[in-house]
C-alpha cells in the first residue's frame, strides 16, 4: 500500500506540470498586411510588449489607412494613448459580442491604467446594434459609438482575442493631451550626460529646433560624447560648410522613436534627419548580443548608454562621432592579405613610430528636406464577418511543456513501482 500511495503522489506532482500558452501579438499581426501600421506603432511604443504580458485582453485593431491619418496629425504620445484605448482588458470573441447582457457593456482599456483617464474616459462601451452589428465608443457619459465591429481576425481561446474595427474609439480629451516630451530638456540631458561638445553644435547651428520639433511625432538622438570629438582621424568640423555641418549633425538622428530593442532588430538601413528624397545619409546598424553600432560607411559607432528612453524620445550617447560617405567618402577596401610564403620582409625602418590618421576629405553636401508623410492605406470592411481563425499552435503561439527528464523519469520510476506492487 505504501508503494501505491508513493505512484498516486507522483502522478498527482505531474498533473501539476502543465503547458503554458504565450501570444505574441507582434508575431500574429505580422501574418496581416493591412495591420502592420497598427503593429508598427504598437511596436514603437511598447503597447506590444505590455499587451503580450497579459493573461486576457482582445485587442481592436485598425486597418493602415485609419492609423496613418491619425498618426498624420497627432504626436507619437496621442497616438500611444489613442491606441491603448483599443486594448480592452477582458476576452470579446465574436460570439460574446452579440450575446452581451443587457445588450451593452463597459470594458476596463489599458488606457485607464495609466492614470491619465479621468473618470470614465478610460473605458470602452460595447453595444449590441442588433442585426449582426456591434458598436464601440468612449465610456464617457454621453459619447457616440463612433466605431463599428467590422470582422474577427484572430483568437486563441480566453487568451487573446483581435477584432477589426472600421474608426478609431476617441475619448474626450484624448487628442489634446500634451506630448510626454514636451517638457523634456533636450540639452540638459545631453550636457549631464557628457555631451557638451554636441550640445554646442546643434545650439550654434539651429539644429536643436529641428531636433525638437520632431520630438512630438518621435525622435531618436545619437549624441556623439565629448571624448568622439577629440578622436584621431575625427575631421576638422570648423572646415566644413554651414550646409554641410547642419547635414552632419541631423545626420545624427532618426525621425522616429527606435529604442534599442527596436534597433537590434532592425535589418535594412534606416533613414535619418539628414536623408533627402534620393536615399541618401542613411545608416545601418550591426548587433552582436547585446552589442549595437552604427555602420556609416565610413566607420561604425557604439552606442555606450541611454540617456533617455521615453515614447516618443530616445536619447543615447555614441562613442564616435557618425561621419556619413556623402561627405566623407567611403571607407578604404582593405588591402590583399599576402600568404606568409610569398609575403616579403618589411625594410628596416629609423623611425619606428606610426603615422598618425588621416582624416577624409570633407564634401560639401546640401542638408536633405523634410520626409513625407505616410500614405492611407485600404479602406475597412463593408461588413462585419465571423472569419477568426481558432489556433493554439500558429501565429504568435508558443508552448512550454514539462522537461523530458521529468517524463523519462517518471515514465522509468513508475516501472519499477509496478514492478515492486506485484511483487
Amino acid at each position: 500500500m505504501g508503494a501505491l500511495r508513493t505512484i498516486i503522489l507522483i502522478l498527482a506532482f505531474i498533473a501539476t506540470v502543465t503547458v503554458v500558452n504565450c501570444h505574441n501579438i507582434t508575431a500574429i499581426l505580422s501574418a496581416f498586411p493591412e495591420y502592420s501600421e497598427y503593429n508598427n506603432y504598437l511596436s514603437q511604443t511598447k503597447l506590444d510588449d505590455e499587451i503580450n504580458s497579459r493573461d486576457t485582453v482582445t485587442v481592436l485593431v485598425l486597418n493602415n489607412g485609419a492609423v496613418s491619418a491619425l498618426a498624420a496629425k497627432h504626436p507619437l504620445a496621442v497616438v500611444k494613448n489613442v491606441l491603448s484605448l483599443h486594448i480592452l482588458l477582458d476576452y470579446f470573441d465574436n460570439k460574446k459580442l452579440h450575446a452581451i447582457p443587457d445588450g451593452s457593456a463597459l470594458s476596463t482599456t489599458m488606457y485607464q491604467t495609466t492614470g491619465n483617464a479621468p473618470g470614465n474616459v478610460g473605458f470602452v462601451n460595447i453595444t449590441d446594434l442588433k442585426g449582426g452589428k456591434v458598436g464601440f465608443g468612449s465610456g464617457a457619459p454621453g459619447s457616440k459609438l463612433d466605431s463599428s465591429y467590422t470582422k474577427s481576425v484572430k483568437q486563441i481561446p480566453y487568451n487573446i482575442s483581435v477584432l477589426e474595427i472600421n474608426a478609431p474609439i476617441i475619448a474626450p480629451g484624448i487628442l489634446t493631451a500634451p506630448a510626454e516630451s514636451a517638457n523634456v530638456n533636450i540639452t540638459g540631458l545631453l550636457e549631464k550626460a557628457g555631451c557638451k561638445t554636441f550640445v554646442k553644435y546643434i545650439t550654434d547651428t539651429g539644429v536643436l529646433k529641428v531636433f525638437q520639433m520632431a520630438a512630438e511625432k518621435g525622435l531618436t538622438l545619437f549624441a556623439p560624447n565629448d571624448e568622439a570629438f577629440k578622436a584621431a582621424g575625427v575631421p576638422d568640423l570648423s572646415k566644413l560648410s554651414n550646409a554641410a555641418l547642419v547635414a552632419l549633425l541631423q545626420y545624427h538622428a532618426l525621425a522616429r522613436y527606435a529604442p534599442k530593442g527596436s534597433l537590434k532588430t532592425t535589418k535594412t538601413s534606416m533613414a535619418t534627419l539628414a536623408t533627402s528624397a534620393a536615399g541618401k545619409y542613411d545608416i545601418s546598424v550591426k548587433t552582436a548580443g547585446d552589442d549595437v553600432r552604427l555602420d556609416s560607411g565610413v566607420g561604425t559607432s557604439r552606442l555606450a548608454s541611454t540617456v533617455l528612453d521615453s515614447t516618443p524620445l530616445c536619447i543615447f550617447t555614441v562613442d564616435s562621432v557618425l561621419l556619413p560617405t556623402e561627405l566623407f567618402g567611403k571607407a578604404p577596401s582593405p588591402a590583399p592579405v599576402m600568404s606568409p610564403e610569398s609575403s616579403p620582409a618589411p625594410a628596416p625602418s629609423d623611425d619606428l613610430s606610426p603615422e598618425p590618421a588621416v582624416a577624409p576629405a570633407p564634401l560639401d553636401a546640401p542638408p536633405a528636406p523634410p520626409a513625407e508623410s505616410p500614405v492611407d492605406g485600404p479602406a475597412p470592411s463593408d461588413g462585419p464577418t465571423a472569419d477568426s481563425e481558432n489556433s493554439n499552435a500558429s501565429n504568435g503561439v508558443t508552448s512550454v511543456k514539462a522537461p523530458s527528464l521529468i517524463l523519462g523519469s517518471f515514465t522509468t520510476l513508475m516501472s519499477i513501482m509496478l514492478a515492486y506492487v506485484m511483487c
